[in-house]
């Protein structure tokens, strides 16, 4: 799909704001403040790699807008990370936490890198460098890092040491996503994949196609869409395809989920010669499988308009962050196809976040049990109110999400008042 990444995800994510701002008649002075990012930060940093020698890494900080609270959001550790896609996902992340009503701004950052062919000393090393030549743009009441694409606890437990030391202090605050045994919460690792599954389920029960016995394509079978996939068996679904960033497997009668990810886990690949349960398939066939529920969950720009019209699946659920383009979002629409935005249905993620928050600045640990029920229902409130606005303006969940988010934002913007 050489063409699709050559789609400038910011000019999606403007679009997007363009044409929810059309619906909420904002002061012109207003959307031209929430519109922009507030801080950019780009570095260029030297890193000592196992051979000896030195190698310079460029990585990215981005904070759009911090009006209702601490900017939130992940590091990436990806090779085609940019500007752009940082303050695009910054713009996002911003909408994202208005819609599900927490007290958060946007924000992300990311190095451009290619972690799998990297030792984990020379990712130590990196991490701890980029933390240093971010160090003055976050912390736990200005901004709060998570992981995101190839960053897990491992990297946020680095961050939290570097920043840690530079302080003087232990600050576990200063990120989520953390291992449990520094200040993490119970529920952080499997948030994001619940919360797709949940909103799948309100998609699903306002659609009458009951969860079990429905056909689900994953694509993506990481900390989202491999957890996603085990929700979904577990309630009885069918999950006919998954796949990672080398292809997919394929299965019309349903995949053994756990079966799929020990693969993944031995040979780096959801599909090897001597696996039987399934034919390869390629990311392009999967997104147009004959299925109930689709699931992107890997990265941006996957659903576009030359592609659109070749989906055959009747809910799309977006685990991944901007994975649909505004044209294949029209496209969908026109189509009858129900499509429950990123904004909405991958907050699960940013919303256990905002509980580690919570309890590392309490010095409180919450049940597994709270976590869940806490989480579920937000979600779910977080749909009913979307679909609400979708209802009432007839327009699709992804503008519905955008005019409630973006609403929130503006109004709180309109209420603090420009200084001076």
């Amino acid at each position: 799909m050489e063409k699709n990444k050559k789609i400038n995800p910011l000019d999606v994510a403007m679009k997007q704001v363009d044409i929810a701002a059309a619906h909420l008649k904002l002061d012109p002075g207003i959307f031209e403040k929430i519109k922009y990012t507030q801080r950019e930060l780009t570095v260029h940093f030297p890193v000592k790699m196992d051979d000896g020698s030195i190698k310079v890494f460029t990585g990215y900080r981005v904070q759009h807008n911090m009006t209702r609270g601490p900017a939130k959001g992940g590091i990436r550790y990806h090779p085609d990370v940019d500007l752009d896609e940082i303050k695009a996902l910054a713009m996002w992340m911003t909408w994202k936490s208005a819609v599900v009503n927490i007290p958060y701004g946007g924000a992300k950052g990311g190095v451009q890198c290619d972690p799998k062919n990297m030792s984990l000393r020379e990712l130590e090393n990196m991490t701890r460098r980029f933390t240093w030549e971010i160090a003055m743009m976050i912390g736990p009441d200005r901004d709060i890092p998570a992981p995101d694409v190839y960053t897990n606890p491992q990297v946020m437990a680095w961050i939290m040491d570097t920043y840690s030391i530079l302080k003087g202090y232990s600050v576990p605050g200063v990120v989520t996503g953390k291992p449990l045994e520094l200040g993490g919460s119970l529920g952080r690792h499997e948030a994001t994949g619940k919360g797709v599954f949940v909103t799948a389920q309100e998609a699903a029960n306002y659609l009458n196609i009951p969860i079990p016995g429905a056909r689900v394509a994953i694509q993506g079978c990481g900390n989202v869409g491999g957890i996603a996939a085990q929700y979904f068996e577990k309630a009885g679904a069918k999950v006919v395809a998954i796949s990672d960033s080398k292809g997919g497997i394929y299965n019309p009668q349903g995949l053994n989920v756990s079966s799929v990810l020990d693969c993944k886990k031995k040979y780096s690949c959801v599909f090897s010669p001597g696996y039987k349960e399934g034919d390869e398939i390629s990311n392009e066939e999967l997104l147009q499988l004959d299925c109930d529920i689709l699931i992107p969950a890997a990265l941006e720009n996957q659903i576009t308009e030359k592609n659109a019209a070749k989906i055959k699946a009747k809910i799309i659920v977006e685990g991944a962050n901007g994975p649909t383009t505004t044209e294949a979002d029209e496209m969908l629409y026109d189509r009858g196809i129900f499509v429950v935005p990123d904004i909405l249905a991958n907050a699960g993620g940013v919303t256990v976040s905002y509980f580690e928050w919570v309890q590392n600045l309490q010095e409180l640990l919450w049940s597994e049990e709270e976590v869940s029920e806490r989480l579920t229902r937000i979600l779910r409130r977080s749909f009913g109110e979307v679909l609400d606005i979708s209802q009432k303006k007839k327009v699709n969940m992804r503008t519905a999400a955008l005019i409630l988010g973006i609403g929130r934002v503006a109004e709180a913007t309109r209420l603090r008042g420009i200084y001076p």
